[in-house]
């Protein structure tokens, strides 16, 4: 079994780059064993999760009671056990018993690209689980914090509550302002009665965060306020919650989803009712950085299927590596899920500032911060589709096959495109922040900079940027003032040059640390910018060995 130093050392450069000297040596023990146990024990598990195990609904006792239950196999039990027990969850919130302090989104997220290699579905649940955990610590008041957090945050000590949030009604899928599940006062508590059409971790979380509408208050978003549900009651009955059915999903198959009915479910205000939707976007948008994680996990994933697939495999006397049309297509793999993860680790740096000291960051890191959320949530969605293709493809009619992982890495990665936000949703979110916050002016003066004080060697690789930096201030110079429909209808264009410009930016900053970084920015550059037909330097089979093998670092150019 290879070292994750040997696999992925792109990532612990990248953790070394944002962790402190005594966190990082923690980590990087840590994230060992877990790699180790992910790609054995827990990989095994999924398999069998997704072609025999799946989560069922048992809707009914022997009595005919609705006991709306969700069951699990003992693997996916003891999955879910050993991954809350590493504090992929806790450990953001309280101390790490060997250190004595807190860890961060930073090597949580780290635990959660080696998870969603092996069981993207699972990490759905710790996703909720970790939303769930955000809300309670920063909004909730101190009786409802501490009798439910500790469970939320549990490493084994005690009980653990698993978290979800339950935004989604079918009249309204994305546009949250059309809910209408209610809540009714009652004395210390409210009681919620509607329906949750797709509700992830349904059956199997201790606690729900769920969006719903006080009678008399106003319509849309600003009349949604946030409330803490228990799915049972303290002598274990379900808590005025039935289960209409679990959804038959395409992939992610480990996570039960479900449709589910409140009838005079007991239900907890979190923080201010009138800010409940504020509250639930600010969870969403920690999901959208673990929606990235797992698609740049996914990438990984099918990257290492094809390489070791293309080194093995021979084909009319050679190796499929010797051919350079395959070794195209895994150099230019390789560039992109390596500037992709490092472009994503520079964002939850920026992430685990905001989120864990709000009143200490500037309107402007904040909206920074929501901009490069949506721009890599909707770039990395896309990536772990084509991944997962190529990846398919290199394996040929094998690769079509469940007995290989690659059926399951695109069936997985399909839904990454559409959970939190879909390209459309992300493109318009960007267009939001331009509006309020200008950011797109501090896109283009953060870029310029970075443009401008790259090293000598590094700098004429540039010129493709710059260009379409130029035809980027020239298009919104262009849309600005233009109608509604005008201004939407470009939303997405202009979000996918935003994000080609800033992952072209983290190409080239990396591309001045050492030869190897330098060759796989000039594919990265390549794969994004050029329109040539004829590709006179071939960098990917002429350093091809250099460019495959992470540990092969060249010395500082």
């Amino acid at each position: 079994m290879r070292r994750l130093r040997d696999v992925d050392p792109n990532l612990l450069a990248n953790l070394k780059k944002y962790l402190d000297e005594e966190l990082y040596a923690y980590a990087e023990e840590k994230l060992e064993q877990f790699y180790q146990l992910c790609m054995t024990d827990i990989d095994r598990r999924a398999v069998h999760t997704d072609r025999e195990g799946q989560p069922r609904l048992i809707k009914y006792d022997r009595f005919g009671n609705d006991i709306s239950e969700v069951w699990v196999n003992e693997g996916y039990e003891q999955t879910a056990k050993q991954t809350y027990e590493t504090g992929i969850v806790g450990y953001v919130h309280k101390p790490i018993p060997e250190l004595g302090r807190k860890g961060n989104y930073i090597y949580s997220y780290a635990q959660g690209y080696l998870l969603s290699q092996v069981e993207t579905g699972f990490y759905c649940p710790v996703t909720l689980t970790m939303a769930t955990a955000y809300l309670l610590e920063h909004f909730a008041d101190e009786e409802l914090k501490k009798k439910y957090l500790p469970h939320v945050i549990s490493t084994g000590e005690v009980e653990l509550y698993e978290g979800a949030t339950f935004l989604t009604e079918r009249q309204g899928g994305s546009d949250v302002g059309a809910n209408a599940v209610r809540a009714v006062p009652c004395g210390d508590h409210y009681k919620l009665y509607g329906e949750k059409y797709f509700a992830s971790n349904a059956g199997r979380c201790g606690v729900a965060t769920v969006l719903a509408r006080l009678d008399g208050s106003e319509p849309g978003t600003k009349g949604l306020s946030l409330f803490l549900v228990p799915w049972r009651n303290e002598d274990g009955t379900l808590n005025g919650i039935q289960i209409r059915r679990l959804k038959d999903k395409l992939g992610v198959r480990a996570v039960p989803s479900a449709e589910v009915v409140f009838d005079g479910a007991k239900a907890y205000v979190i923080g201010d009712p009138k800010k409940g939707f504020y509250y639930m976007m600010e969870a969403l948008n920690l999901s959208r950085v673990c929606n990235a994680v797992g698609s740049i996990g996914i990438m990984k994933r099918a990257l290492e299927e094809a390489k070791q697939y293309a080194a093995n495999r021979t084909a009319f006397g050679h190796k499929l590596t010797d051919y350079p049309m395959v070794r195209e297509t895994l150099a230019n793999l390789t560039a992109r899920q390596e500037v992709q993860t490092s472009a994503c680790f520079e964002m939850i740096s920026l992430f685990d500032r905001v989120m864990t000291a709000p009143d200490e960051a500037t309107e402007d890191e904040k909206a920074w911060n929501r901009l490069l959320i949506a721009l890599l949530k909707m770039r990395t969605a896309e990536e772990a589709i084509a991944f997962a293709h190529e990846a398919i493809e290199m394996h040929g009619g094998n690769g079509y096959i469940e007995d290989f992982v690659t059926p399951r890495l695109l069936r997985d990665a399909q839904v990454l495109t559409v959970w939190e936000g879909t390209a459309n949703i992300l493109g318009l979110e960007v267009l939001r922040l331009m509006r309020k916050y200008r950011v797109h002016e501090q896109f283009i003066a953060k870029m310029t900079k970075a443009l401008s004080t790259l090293s000598a060697d590094v700098e004429p690789l540039a010129g493709p940027v710059k260009q379409g930096m130029h035809e980027l201030v020239e298009a919104l110079k262009q849309l600005a003032g233009q109608p509604e429909e005008v201004q939407t209808f470009h939303a997405k264009k202009i979000a996918n040059r935003l994000c080609d410009i800033y992952l072209s930016v983290v190409a080239l900053e990396r591309a001045q640390e050492n030869e190897r970084n330098c060759l796989i920015a000039q594919l990265f550059l390549q794969h994004i910018w050029n329109r040539h037909l004829v590709d006179e330097q071939m960098l990917s089979v002429r350093h091809f060995e250099i460019i495959i093998h992470e540990q092969k670092q060249l010395s500082p150019s």
